[in-house]
């Protein structure tokens, strides 16, 4: 009697048996496409753009307005801007990480399918080759024009000393 409701279980993959909470699932390929754009997005002028204006900014708020509104100072060396920066920095490292795995795995995946269509391309013009090659030897078997013509002469030069011999055979025959 087969098992119903009871998934397969592989020996090449650790149990999934966690205690405690459920941690949650999540879609592999639309986290790698938000990686994506996130990565794309950080290696544009316009990010450069944006993060300079924003960095001006806040040094210039912190440095120019007064005590009281100032939330990051200059004299603390610009502690939380420090941080903030870092922690831009410790997310977008591994986005960029994995953008960059996902195109690794797209030219992976690319060589391979030219890899096996130029394979494909090297059989097919073997055996091309292999065809004309063979359509020459069984050209070289066949009788050309030239050879007919060669053939032909030669026997109109053996049939040509015959047929003067005939006539002259069937003169004397005549003679008689």
């Amino acid at each position: 009697m087969a098992r119903v409701g009871r998934a397969r279980q592989r020996l090449d993959q650790p149990r999934d048996v966690r205690p405690g909470l459920p941690l949650p699932r999540y879609d592999p390929d639309t986290f790698g496409r938000l990686s994506e754009r996130v990565a794309r997005f950080l290696g544009t002028w316009r990010f450069i753009g944006y993060m300079s204006l924003f960095i001006a900014g806040w040094i210039l708020w912190n440095i120019v307005v007064p005590g009281g509104l100032r939330f990051d100072e200059f004299s603390n060396k610009f502690t939380l801007l420090t941080l903030l920066l870092s922690l831009q920095a410790s997310y977008a490292a591994p986005l960029i990480l994995l953008a960059a795995n996902r195109q690794a795995d797209r030219d992976r995946v690319q060589y391979e399918h030219d890899r096996s269509l130029n394979e494909r391309s090297i059989a097919d013009t073997e055996y091309l080759a292999r065809e004309i090659a063979a359509m020459r030897v069984a050209l070289g078997e066949v009788a050309t024009r030239d050879y007919l013509r060669g053939e032909l002469q030669r026997l109109l030069e053996e049939l040509a000393p015959r047929s003067g011999e005939d006539e002259a055979e069937s003169g004397s025959t005549n003679r008689s």
